[in-house]
Formats: structure tokens, C-alpha cells, sequence
């Protein structure tokens, strides 16, 4: 990883902690056959909580130079596509239902 996606990483944690998203993980999927190199989860306290993460990330990133390639917008599971970094945003129950990280975990260990 490089040191720039490796800031770019940490910011995007940094701020999901700062206001309170929990169980965030993040897959590296560089050498994977995926959409996009990285993919950061974060599970939210629910519906108004996740699209208040969404604005609070516009709000901070895109004066920082992030570029918003699309947004799926969503009071249960928001998707921001980053380009080379891609986030979820989902209440509890979505993550639980669909659990994503089981997907990613698969890709990340194939060879």
C-alpha cells in the first residue's frame, strides 16, 4: 500500500470514528479482480445516522481533493465510490443480512 492511499485510508477512518461509526474494516483488494483496490466498511447507529456520515464525508473530503465518482445514496446502505477506495455505509441489520465482509474476506484470500 502506498503511503498516499494509506493516508487517504486513514482519514476516512478517522473520520467515520469521529463521528461514531463502529466495526469499521477495511479489505485491500490491489491485486484482486473487484470493481476497486479498497473497500471500508462501517456500520452506523441507523437510518438518519447514515446519511449524516455521507454528508459529514462530502463535507470533509471533497475540499481535500477526494473526487465523489458516484454516490448511492441510502438511509440503510449508502455506497461512495471513491474510485480506487469504496465505502459502505450500512445500519446493523443491513451489514448482518448481507455481510459483505464474508464476500470480501473470500476475495481477499484468493491467490
Amino acid at each position: 500500500m502506498s503511503k498516499e492511499i494509506e493516508k487517504r485510508i486513514d482519514r476516512i477512518i478517522e473520520l467515520l470514528d469521529r463521528k461514531k461509526g463502529e466495526d469499521i474494516q477495511v479489505f485491500d483488494l490491489t491485486d484482486k479482480e473487484y470493481l476497486t483496490r479498497y473497500v471500508i466498511i462501517a456500520t452506523t447507529l441507523g437510518d438518519k445516522h447514515t446519511l449524516a456520515l455521507l454528508g459529514y464525508l462530502k463535507d470533509e473530503l471533497k475540499p481535500a481533493g477526494e473526487h465523489f465518482v458516484a454516490v448511492e445514496e441510502g438511509e440503510q446502505w449508502t455506497i461512495v465510490d471513491l474510485g480506487d477506495i469504496m465505502i459502505h455505509l450500512m445500519v446493523p441489520s443491513y451489514r448482518a443480512k448481507y455481510n459483505l465482509e464474508e464476500f470480501l474476506e473470500s476475495l481477499e484470500k484468493r491467490a
